[in-house]
């Protein structure tokens, strides 16, 4: 129980030198800036996040449907994200790289919202990854030689119904309706195509694929990727 400091001694402590109490002034905390919360869309078409003028450039490119990807978005992203982005001194854009019609669907409702919305969405994609892609393996040939047959825009509405995409997306501030219309939007299909020639045109061998200031790395994971950015000045 707290008892009431004696009066005397409350006086006492109102009576000492002014300067006592103000000689020594407590020093605020630097304020620092989170910039896992700054986010852009880059000419290229990739979507980045972290400060802009960060020292180290690093690019990914991925695909939601490699398991490569999936492996460095459980066991990387995380501490690139905590150690290297969050302070300034990296910035890391993740170009997607689009390998087949799943690819397509998902990603195309990954980027619905931009790239604020997109990380999220991507690493819940990638951790339910398994679960999702099995549920196109497990089709019947039948079925699955009647979905390449269909035109684009029906594909890609039937491989997303299909593996769940659009209730992902719902939790994620996308609406159903929101959705489907970037399924079935062109624009954004030929982007994500133009993005996959550029890939192919600038020797990307395939998923994932990291550059470090602009240079390709020989890297596959965590481990073997962040010797490069250490040597790079993170």
């Amino acid at each position: 129980m707290r008892t009431a400091l004696p009066l005397a001694l409350l006086g006492a402590a109102a009576l000492l030198p002014m300067a006592a109490t103000a000689s020594k002034p407590v020093a605020k905390p630097a304020a620092t800036h989170d910039w896992t919360r700054t986010f852009a869309v880059t000419p290229e078409g990739g979507f980045r996040i972290g400060n802009p003028a960060a020292k180290i450039a690093l690019v990914e490119y991925g695909s939601l449907t490699c398991p490569h990807c999936q492996h460095f978005a459980e066991t990387g992203v995380k501490p690139l994200l905590q150690n290297y982005v969050r302070t300034g001194k990296l910035s890391y854009e993740y170009r997607s790289l689009v390998l087949n019609g799943i690819d397509l669907a998902v990603t195309l409702v990954a980027r619905c919202n931009g790239p604020s919305g997109f990380f999220p969405i991507a690493d819940q994609l990638y951790k339910t990854q398994p679960v999702w892609v099995e549920r196109i393996d497990r089709l019947p040939d039948a079925e699955k030689d009647r979905l390449e047959k269909l035109p684009q825009k029906e594909l890609v509405l039937s491989v997303a119904k299909i593996v769940g995409v659009i209730p992902v997306a719902a939790a994620h501030g996308i609406p159903p309706a929101k959705a489907q219309q970037c399924l079935t939007d062109p624009a954004a299909a030929i982007k994500l195509a133009e993005m996959h020639e550029a890939a192919l045109d600038a020797g990307v061998p395939g998923t994932p694929t990291f550059l470090v200031n602009g240079k390709r790395v020989d890297a596959g994971d965590w481990p073997s990727l962040e010797p490069f950015l250490k040597d790079a000045g993170g």
